[in-house]
Parts: structure tokens; C-alpha cells; sequence
């Protein structure tokens, strides 16, 4: 899988590595009105990221002026789905490939409205990132 980063993404991925000394596989960076920008982190070095009490991502943000979002990145389309709606809580996920590649999640009930977000927005970043890293063209909520 090809992932195709933007100028803006690159400088951001440059400043994360050097802020976090983790590694970043993947950044979106979301238009202008949402000041965003979602990193996919190499697997196990979340915590490196983060950072003690969250202080490493906090200077992140703060050089960047957008909210920081990190996702670990993972072997499977299952792990990665779980782990772009974290912090749901999943159950499952199911990989479904008819003529589309789909991802069937069940989630506990009361985190659906966080595997949600606000607007959308949260599920909207999970399919973005599915879809850029393994081709999964849709997430389902069960």
C-alpha cells in the first residue's frame, strides 16, 4: 500500500519524529477550520509519543497550533480499525470481501457514541486511515 503525503504532512512527520522520537508511519492533516492533524505511530511507541502525562504531544501541538491525534498503526486491517476508533472500546472486527472491502466493528454499547465523534468525525478518520493503509472502503458499526 502506497500512501501519498502531502508537503504540509512531511514537515509535520519531521517535526513529530524530532519532538517524540517515535516514528511516524502516516499523517493527515485536516483543512484549515479543524486545525487537525492525525498521526499513525509505529506499533508499541504510543507511549513514546504521548509522552509523561501527555506532555510530549502537548509540545507537539503546540508547535504545530492543531490538535494532535495518534493512532498506532498495526499488521492487520482488524487491529488497525480497532485501534483508529480507540479509545471505543472494540470487540470485534470483522473484514468482509465481497466486491468491497468492508469492516463490521462491534463496539460496546455505551462507547458508541465515542467510536462515533462528534459530527462524525471520529468514524470518518477511521475510514480515511482504513481505506489509506489496507483498501477497506467502509466501517460498520454492529
Amino acid at each position: 500500500m502506497t500512501v501519498t503525503l502531502s508537503d504540509a504532512a512531511r514537515q509535520y512527520i519531521a517535526l513529530f519524529e524530532e519532538e517524540t522520537g517515535a516514528t511516524a508511519r502516516d499523517c493527515v492533516v485536516f483543512d484549515e477550520d479543524e486545525k487537525r492533524v492525525v498521526f499513525v505511530v509505529k506499533p508499541g511507541e504510543m507511549g513514546q509519543a504521548i509522552g509523561p502525562g501527555g506532555r510530549t504531544v502537548e509540545r507537539v501541538e503546540e508547535s504545530i497550533g492543531a490538535d494532535v491525534e495518534l493512532v498506532e498503526d498495526a499488521d492487520t486491517a482488524e487491529d488497525f480499525v480497532a485501534n483508529a476508533l480507540a479509545p471505543a472500546a472494540v470487540y470485534n472486527v470483522t473484514i468482509s470481501e465481497n466486491d468491497d472491502l468492508l469492516a463490521y466493528v462491534e463496539v460496546a454499547e455505551e462507547d458508541t457514541g465515542v467510536a462515533i465523534g462528534a459530527d462524525g468525525r471520529n468514524i470518518e478518520t477511521a475510514k480515511l486511515l482504513a481505506d489509506r493503509h489496507f483498501d477497506v472502503d467502509d466501517i460498520q458499526l454492529t
